[in-house]
């Protein structure tokens, strides 16, 4: 299954991720949760963190970070390529 961040979630409903990227990326997940298989989209793994590996999917010139857990993958943001990174710097 996919969950989102309630960030991400408030982020589409307020417009600051346009309904289009948002539906790409989406179904991008859903491919990734149907078959299993993190090498249909450009993913790569980014810094780990004690407990967890996180990930990133690009879609153009937007990213999605997200880390997987027990089969489940939770998005926890959705920016810019310019934005995204300095959150994790």
């Amino acid at each position: 299954m996919i969950f989102y961040e309630n960030t991400v979630k408030k982020s589409v409903a307020k417009g600051l991720i346009p309904e289009n990227i948002f539906k790409r990326i989406n179904n991008a997940f859903i491919a990734i949760d149907t078959t299993n298989d993190l090498g249909l989209f450009d993913i790569k793994k980014l810094k780990s963190s004690g407990q967890r590996t996180y990930y990133r999917l690009r879609k153009g010139k937007y990213r999605a970070v997200f880390f997987i857990e027990d089969g489940n993958y939770f998005v926890i943001s959705i920016a810019k390529r310019e934005e995204i990174y300095h959150k994790w710097e």
